[in-house]
């Protein structure tokens, strides 16, 4: 079975493709996502993209991962990646995503963010998704809120990016959450 493609109001979440490689090296590759992300690779280097566009079929298949592009509806264009790193055993995911830097400050990624939370608790049946963010980028923080989710603490200097320990933020969303806040909408 394939990754499937969601749809929100100004967007589509599509699978990536082999062809979507030079738009996400070119998106990932600015040092200022590569910042704000625990993993991103600076420089972003040829043949990145293709090598991590290729695993994306696999974890879906397996069950570990589902990665969508964010595109937006009107013009198709790819601005960025949102997925799920999948625990099925637990029935909890974590929430990953980046966007173009063009694209900052515009909603879509808390767009995005509700309608895989959306997907993670309809489809996938989970019952919690979390994810973190760096304590020195709040914005992100704000897409976590924005979605729903809920402050659930910090954890002091627990990861390193470029050398320098950085606290992690986390929030969190529960099936039961979701469901109460789908239904006062």
């Amino acid at each position: 079975m394939p990754v499937p493609t969601l749809l929100s109001q100004r967007l589509i979440l599509r699978p990536f493709t082999l062809a979507d490689a030079k738009r996400v090296q070119q998106l990932a590759g600015d040092y200022e996502i590569a910042d704000t992300t625990g993993h991103m690779p600076h420089p972003y280097l040829d043949g990145m993209a293709e090598e991590w566009i290729s695993t994306q079929e696999q974890d879906f298949a397996d069950g570990s991962g589902a990665t969508f592009g964010i595109t937006l509806r009107k013009t198709g264009e790819l601005m960025g990646a949102i997925g799920l790193s999948i625990h099925g055993h637990d029935r909890r995911a974590e929430l990953g995503y980046w966007i173009g830097v063009a694209y900052w400050n515009r909603g879509y990624m808390s767009e995005a963010a509700r309608r895989v939370i959306a997907y993670a608790f309809e489809d996938l049946k989970l019952n919690r998704v979390y994810a973190s963010h760096f304590a020195r980028n709040p914005a992100s923080g704000h897409v976590m809120q924005n979605a729903g989710m809920t402050y659930e603490g910090t954890w002091r200097q627990h990861f390193v990016r470029w050398t320098e320990p950085e606290d992690l933020v986390y929030y969190g969303i529960l099936k039961d959450e979701w469901k109460a806040e789908t239904i006062t909408r």
